[in-house]
């Protein structure tokens, strides 16, 4: 697997990015663009409502499913990273770090994840500058 840093840290997964969106995009702006020809000819019928309602039907499910994914993933990475500074540290976690920080913090080593998180709460980091200040960074190689 190729190392992993804050510049290249972002997945795609080729058939939800490369396949799934530009299809789903393309299919939705075909049938808009159908709808208008048929209104511009005077050949409107409510059927190509039913043609637009089953196409955004048809986009919304695969939607969901990364929203889901991605939420759910979330919760769990909230969750490690809270276990990961009790355990280092015996104490609950600054209750102003929030979950897109947690997220970011996950890239830290252990070495410095207290020190990070202690900063993090103190200045109000964001997760990109959260991401900048790793020095030693933890891949994750598991995201949705």
């Amino acid at each position: 697997m190729k190392r992993q840093s804050a510049t290249n840290h972002t997945r795609y997964q080729p058939l939800q990015h490369f396949v799934w969106l530009p299809l789903s995009f393309t299919m939705l702006v075909s049938t808009v663009v159908y709808i208008i020809y048929r209104v511009i000819n005077g050949t409107f019928s409510v059927s190509l409502l039913l043609l637009l309602g089953v196409v955004i039907l048809a986009i919304i499910p695969g939607m969901l499913a990364r929203i889901y994914a991605l939420t759910l993933q979330d919760r769990l990475i909230r969750t490690e990273e809270q276990l990961r500074y009790y355990m280092l540290t015996n104490k609950r976690i600054d209750s102003s770090i929030t979950t897109k920080q947690l997220i970011a913090l996950r890239f830290s080593s252990d070495e410095e994840y207290v020190g990070l998180v202690e900063k993090a709460a103190a200045e109000n980091l964001s997760p990109d500058e959260i991401k900048q200040a790793i020095k030693t960074w933890r891949a994750d190689h598991h995201r949705v």
